[in-house]
């Protein structure tokens, strides 16, 4: 009979089962059925330790996505995959300095170390328990090249945490304030050597047709804040009814645009420059937009959905993808 051991959490519990092989298999159970749970279900090679940091700051409804954003390589690796290694090469970053910034758990991190075995992956979170999980889950592979540091603010790099070649916000900003947005990325911009490159993906597009991030209700983009706050608490059972506007914000709604974050660089003093792709066949934003999304869409729906995008680009001369994977380079002013 397999060894089980089950672990406790005030939201439910969890059975991590061994299969053998080194794998285990893990199940989750949530107290209140009405709970979103994305994966119930999945198999990892993490240790049991390892499962149990991870389930204290992710809760029992997302431990499972938590731990497949790292070891399945269709998730964050895809998209770290094309979002970053499509604007430069792997070894191009060799010797350099990557920050990670708002690294959660680590699985952007393992991920970055995992495609950048050259370089030196820097990873900054604000909550202490998830920067625990990330350095437990760096231990696990061995990451020499790893250190994560807790931020006391979350619009702010710690000063012992240096200057770097590159910085990476993967599925952070959209969670940002409007406040902490205009606050961070001049912070962030400040840290950033000159000709190095500010990677921002994974981020909602903020006036996409469908509210995919967090509600997953159509038009929501388009409506003002107290007319979407009341259909988010009627419609989707993605958020709670007792959501206010702020939480909503935390949790995403509005995502981003191009045209606020280089807005807020170049309010600061800064110079960006947008860049576009050229390796790993891609050619446009558009193009990784698809490649991004091949596990999510038929490819007949994404084949229609780029070439309308590419012929609103023509028409218009603005990209406009669901969700943002931009690359904005550090000029000098």
């Amino acid at each position: 009979m397999s060894a089980r051991t089950t672990l406790t959490h005030r939201d439910g519990s969890v059975d991590v089962e061994e299969t053998g092989g080194g794998r285990r298999r893990v199940t989750v159970r949530v107290a209140d059925p009405s709970i979103f749970v994305p994966v119930s279900s999945c198999e990892t090679a993490y240790p049991v330790p390892l499962v149990e940091a991870i389930l204290a700051v992710k809760s029992p409804a997302f431990l499972c996505d938590e731990i497949l954003r790292e070891e399945d390589p269709r998730y964050v690796e895809r998209n770290i995959r094309f979002e970053v290694l499509s604007y430069a090469a792997a070894g191009e970053f060799a010797g350099k300095r990557l920050l990670d910034f708002g690294c959660g758990a680590g699985a952007s991190s393992a991920v970055l170390a995992r495609l950048l075995p050259d370089a030196e992956i820097v990873g900054v979170d604000i909550d202490a328990g998830l920067v625990r999980a990330a350095r437990l889950r760096a231990e696990h592979y061995r990451l020499e090249r790893a250190a994560f540091f807790v931020s006391g603010d979350p619009t702010a790099v710690p000063r012992e945490a240096g200057e770097f070649d590159h910085i990476l916000l993967s599925a952070v900003y959209e969670h940002l304030l409007p406040a902490e947005r205009a606050a961070l990325l001049p912070a962030l911009w400040g840290r950033l050597r000159a000709g190095g490159v500010l990677f921002v993906n994974q981020t909602p597009y903020r006036f996409s047709p469908v509210e995919s991030h967090s509600t997953h209700l159509p038009l929501l983009n388009y409506l003002p804040a107290p007319a979407a706050l009341r259909c988010a608490r009627l419609f989707s059972r993605r958020i709670k009814r007792t959501d206010r506007w702020e939480d909503l914000l935390r949790k995403g709604i509005r995502g981003g645009s191009p045209g606020e974050i280089l807005g807020v660089i170049r309010r600061s003093g800064g110079a960006p420059a947008l860049l576009e792709p050229s390796l790993l066949g891609m050619r446009d934003r558009i193009d990784i937009w698809r490649a991004v999304s091949t596990s999510k869409r038929s490819p007949a729906f994404l084949g229609a959905a780029a070439a309308a995008m590419k012929l609103c680009r023509r028409l218009t001369g603005a990209t406009v993808t669901p969700s943002l994977s931009l690359a904005i380079r550090k000029d000098t002013a």
